[in-house]
């Protein structure tokens, strides 16, 4: 997965706040235990060092790229990210 997603969202995008962003979204759903994490803009922004617009920014970007789900649940204070991981279905379909 990083081997991937660093040079294709970082090289060849040139979205390196978007690499941040699903990063962190994909670490926070790992320790949960679950694919949806509750994460305010606020919160990504604090815990990954970046600034709002930028992971405003990260988070459409992703959207885009089917990273994370376009729907987003909850409230707008505390909305819940859902962490795709497209490479589990391919791995899932090979077997």
């Amino acid at each position: 997965m990083f081997e991937v997603l660093m040079p294709d969202l970082v090289g060849h995008d040139r979205r390196p706040a978007a690499f941040v962003v699903y990063l962190y979204l994909l670490h926070s759903a790992q320790a949960l235990g679950r694919d949806q994490v509750p994460a305010s803009l606020q919160t990504i922004a604090v815990k990954t060092g970046l600034s709002k617009s930028a992971v405003q920014v990260a988070l459409r970007h992703l959207k885009r790229r089917g990273l994370i789900g376009a729907e987003e649940v909850g409230t707008q204070v505390n909305p819940v990210r859902h962490v795709l991981r497209p490479w589990r279905r391919q791995i899932d379909t090979k077997k």
